[in-house]
């Protein structure tokens, strides 16, 4: 074979064929919490990705820290799907069966009881009595500060609705007035007389029913939540209700592969025999949490947490599998006897019984990887004797209040409800993209308005990209010729693209990845500045382009819902999002027309006709969600925004220009006041002006300057320097004050 260069028979051979060099691309690491570092994301089995993410435990409302957690997994799972086109089965649980179910739901039914015996004021102020007992008996010994803090809270509301009903009481009040600050009490005191009514009749609440009513009816509103929040439903949905054979027979297998034990009905998970083994070990998610008690008890939960119970146990570190319900409790049927399943158990039996042996993601909230999800991880891999039921373990960050720490047992938490009551779904999700989901994200108003503001900058740029594409052009008339300008935006474009790609590809990083679009936005609008301040139109296809570009990634992201090619859909969600196209030529008409009326005013000089066309853009075309821009020697702006979002604006517009119009009578009046001021004290005579300070001096000369102070001390020479020359100072301003009276007659 020839050398690369040499002739042969005349003719040169041509070099052999190589790629060009740096052409390596990025490949998608994300953090595992296994390792706790970045990996290469390998799924087991192609382009399939098995996930697990814990659900809720729905026995209240749902809140932010919810919406941390399923907002941030919703936008991994999209990220996944529809840019690295990854086809992810997506399985999530609801835990339905759990000690704060029970005890909430025997909680409720025994207050509800209590209620409907429509008990009489006194009844009512002795029983709210009796039950602060024991509750102040729990908060003395409390030590958790922010628990404490909570507890203290609750006590102080009783004390402010007690002493109106005791001294309503004793004054012999009138009856209504006496039952309305009675009821007022009982509402104070809802959640210390639940507690005192459970610990006296909660195990006389044998109805399994009873513990399917509240579950039920808050996984509804999750449900209602996370749709409203435009989170993806997922594809597989499993309730620990519905799994109690499946959880009974996994259970079986643990115990049968000798890492679990029963005991008084009771089965536990043997740790000790499990971390020993060859194949396994314990806690490979924390490992120094080993023996944290506090954790492990909260982790059993708060029905488990008795002398008896941990007596059952070789070792405190042993876990339930089941547990023997005691009365008060549901219970299913099992070998061990009557009982009910542990917390850890429900997600190991229910995802295996949907993925297998191994996933390949497995997702829930930082505060769950000790002790759940290790020992989800310990139990699976006892039951499937393998050594990885998880490859990649992502756990989302926590979320505080204002830099506080939220907790639903604190009662210091935000509803969803609450959250989208001040801010939308699309402002709550841009928030969250704006911050790395495994890392501490604080739920403030500086927050939200960081989102709102990066909502605003990219819907303005999606609108003044419609409105360039709307200027009329025949089809060549679309492929303008590419300038210096046009040359480097696309340079941008380009990089800002490969940035977002990189970006994405570490570890699902948005933040970085919104800041690249940002940056990319505001080269765009750059631009289109210089264009249109050169009188020429922006390449129409270079800015579609960036901006049909833009909102894929959105769209990508969850943060844009429907169709349209390009920006926010307008109207709200579920509305037919073809509304540009199909009122936008009569807004031009009406543009038109209004902007040849404003002409002929200008020259003819006709105010009326102007105000007319200024009410019509600031008035009555906002109500109909329609903006218009109006630009020095430019054509008229066209922009379809929310109505809400306008009618915000000329609010804020109007509220900005009455508090112009208020500092400008404020600092006429002071002007005004300072000249009165200025004007009286011209008219003082220089002799007469210390006179009056009688409470300084007591003597002076034939000028009126004074010689003595009050206590008939003469003036010093220093002090009488510093009067004479505000004596000479005021001299000079009321000879000016009578010349200005002389020159007036």
């Amino acid at each position: 074979m020839s050398n690369s260069g040499e002739q042969v028979k005349g003719k040169r051979v041509q070099p052999p064929w190589s790629p060009p060099e740096g052409t390596n691309v990025p490949q998608l690491r994300l953090y595992n919490s296994l390792t706790r570092t970045k990996e290469l994301f390998v799924p087991q089995s192609g382009n399939k990705v098995l996930w697990y993410c814990c659900g809720p435990t729905v026995y209240d409302a749902s809140h932010m820290g919810h919406a941390r957690s399923y907002i941030s997994f919703d936008i991994l799972r999209r990220i996944l799907r529809d840019y690295f086109k990854y086809d992810v089965l997506y399985c999530m649980n609801i835990t339905d069966i759990d000690d704060k179910i029970i005890k909430r739901a025997r909680q409720n039914y025994l207050l509800d009881q209590y209620k409907e015996k429509q008990p009489e004021a006194a009844q009512i102020l002795q029983d709210v009595l009796t039950a602060r007992g024991p509750f102040r008996a729990v908060l003395a010994v409390t030590a958790d500060p922010d628990k404490k803090q909570m507890l203290e809270r609750l006590d102080a509301a009783v004390s402010a609705a007690l002493q109106p009903l005791q001294a309503a009481m004793e004054s012999k009040a009138a009856a209504e007035i006496v039952q309305a600050k009675a009821q007022v009490l009982l509402e104070q005191a809802k959640d210390m007389l639940a507690d005192w009514l459970d610990h006296q009749f909660g195990s006389q609440v044998t109805e399994n029913s009873i513990f399917s009513i509240l579950p039920k009816y808050w996984e509804g509103e999750y449900h209602k939540d996370m749709d409203a929040l435009n989170v993806l439903p997922p594809d597989v949905l499993t309730r620990v209700s519905e799994y109690v054979p499946e959880i009974v027979d996994f259970v079986e297998k643990i115990v049968s592969n000798g890492y679990g034990y029963e005991s008084n009905g009771s089965v536990y998970f043997d740790t000790s025999k499990f971390d020993g083994s060859q194949q396994h070990s314990y806690a490979k998610l924390v490992p120094e949490a080993v023996g944290d008690q506090k954790a492990l008890q909260e982790g059993e939960g708060d029905l488990s947490i008795s002398a008896d119970r941990l007596s059952e146990k070789k070792s405190q570190n042993d876990f339930a599998l089941w547990k023997a319900s005691k009365p008060g409790e549901p219970s299913w049927d099992s070998p061990w006897g009557k009982g009910r399943p542990g917390w850890h158990i429900e997600c190991s039996a229910m995802a295996g019984s949907i993925l297998g042996e191994s996933m390949d993601i497995h997702g829930g909230g930082f505060d769950l990887r000790f002790p759940h999800h290790d020992n989800e991880l310990a139990q699976s891999e006892a039951f499937f004797e393998n050594d990885h039921w998880v490859r990649y373990f992502l756990h989302t960050g926590h979320l505080t209040i204002a830099g506080c720490k939220m907790s639903k047992s604190l009662k210091n938490f935000i509803t969803i409800k609450d959250a989208l009551a001040k801010n939308t779904a699309r402002q709550l999700r841009l928030a969250f993209l704006m911050h790395s989901w495994k890392d501490t994200l604080d739920y403030s108003s500086n927050t939200m308005e960081s989102a709102v503001q990066y909502e605003k900058f990219m819907n303005e740029f999606f609108l003044n990209v419609k409105d360039i594409l709307r200027s009329p052009t025949d089809i060549t008339g679309q492929f303008e010729k590419w300038e210096a300008a046009e040359v480097d935006l696309n340079n941008c474009f380009y990089e800002r693209k490969s940035a977002v790609h990189e970006a994405l590809c570490d570890n699902v990083d948005t933040r970085a990845a919104m800041e690249e679009m940002r940056a990319l936005v505001g080269q765009s609008n750059t631009y289109i500045a210089s264009r249109k301040s050169a009188k020429l139109q922006p390449n129409r296809l270079l800015v579609e382009s960036i901006a049909v570009y833009l909102t894929k990634m959105l769209m990508t992201f969850g943060a844009i819902e429907g169709s349209e090619p390009i920006g926010f859909p307008v109207g709200g969600k579920g509305q037919d999002m073809d509304l540009e196209s199909t009122v936008m030529p009569y807004l031009k008409v009406l543009s038109d027309f209004r902007e040849g009326v404003r002409k002929i005013a200008r020259e003819q000089k006709v105010t009326e006709l102007l105000q007319l066309c200024d009410v019509v853009r600031d008035d009555t075309l906002p109500d109909l969600g329609v903006r218009l821009e109006d630009h020095e020697g430019l054509p008229t702006v066209l922009k379809l925004v929310d109505k809400e979002t306008l009618l915000r604006e000329r609010d804020e517009k109007k509220k900005m220009e009455e508090e112009k119009k208020k500092k400008k009578e404020e600092a006429a009046r002071k002007k005004q006041e300072q000249e009165m001021a200025k004007l009286a004290k011209m008219k003082v005579p220089p002799c007469e002006m210390f006179r009056t300070e009688t409470d300084k001096y007591s003597k002076f000369d034939e000028t009126g300057f004074p010689t003595h102070d009050v206590e008939g001390k003469e003036i010093s020479k220093g002090q009488a320097k510093k009067l004479r020359k505000l004596y000479e100072t005021q001299e000079k301003l009321h000879n000016e004050y009578l010349q200005m009276n002389q020159n007036g007659s």
